[in-house]
């Protein structure tokens, strides 16, 4: 295997057959000659052509990397696969619907060079939401209400680019819906949280997998089960004591 790489591409995909190999060309495009890289797709049990582009994406370049779930897992699941499968010391997440610009990975990359050992984790922002007005009303709305519960300073945490430490990630706790946390689940782990104005692009193929009573269903009780891990974690630093 190559030496471990600067940063892992994670991108969870279900059902995104047009999108996978213009992603892989995009993301070749704007990181070629920044950094050395790695694409982690993660196939979450997909039944239309998905399958048959990643194993083209595979035989296109040596960069990709791609694992399949034995049955539909979810996002969370999709992402924590790829999280242990990352050789880098840096994740980057993108979706699989393209409303990522991989530009944005290359610009925020070379912008916190050098990276502070404080940084745990960079969320992207959307400057525009590419949704219906549903969509939007509803994720202004449980932004501001977890904003004030969890307190994690984050204005779009379901904002699906986000750039994290390896080992960071590793220590996450798992539970469905986990990935509309991360800001705040890495901030407990004491690291600091910095955000980046990114692109929001219309999905031009594929549909979304995402509904308002899917995320509002699932969003409520994982809010309060964050809220009690927030409260009820305490980082502990030790120092290891050099023999006598």
């Amino acid at each position: 295997m190559n030496p471990a790489p600067e940063l892992s591409i994670v991108v969870p995909v279900y059902n995104e057959s047009g999108n996978i190999l213009t992603l892989l060309d995009e993301v070749s495009a704007a990181l070629d000659g920044v950094c050395t890289y790695e694409i982690i797709f993660i196939d979450d049990g997909s039944t239309d052509g998905s399958a048959a582009e990643l194993a083209q994406a595979q035989a296109k370049s040596p960069t990709v990397r791609v694992l399949k779930h034995r049955k539909r897992s979810g996002k969370s699941a999709g992402l924590v696969t790829g999280f242990w499968a990352a050789r880098a010391p840096w994740i980057q997440m993108l979706d699989g619907d393209r409303q990522n610009d991989p530009a944005d990975v290359a610009r925020i990359w070379k912008a916190i060079q050098p990276i502070p050992d404080s940084l745990g984790i960079v969320a992207g922002v959307r400057n525009r939401r590419n949704d219906g007005a549903i969509k939007w009303a509803s994720s202004r709305i449980a932004n501001f209400v977890r904003r004030g519960m969890l307190r994690d300073d984050t204005h779009d945490t379901g904002c699906g680019f986000k750039l994290i430490r390896r080992d960071v990630a590793l220590r996450l706790p798992f539970f469905d819906g986990m990935h509309r946390f991360l800001p705040a689940l890495t901030r407990r782990q004491g690291y600091d949280i910095r955000e980046e104005r990114i692109e929001d692009r219309a999905r031009t193929a594929g549909v979304s997998k995402y509904g308002f009573f899917d995320r509002l269903g699932a969003g409520i009780p994982d809010l309060l089960g964050v809220f009690w891990l927030a409260r009820r974690g305490t980082r502990a630093v030790a120092d290891e004591i050099e023999r006598s």
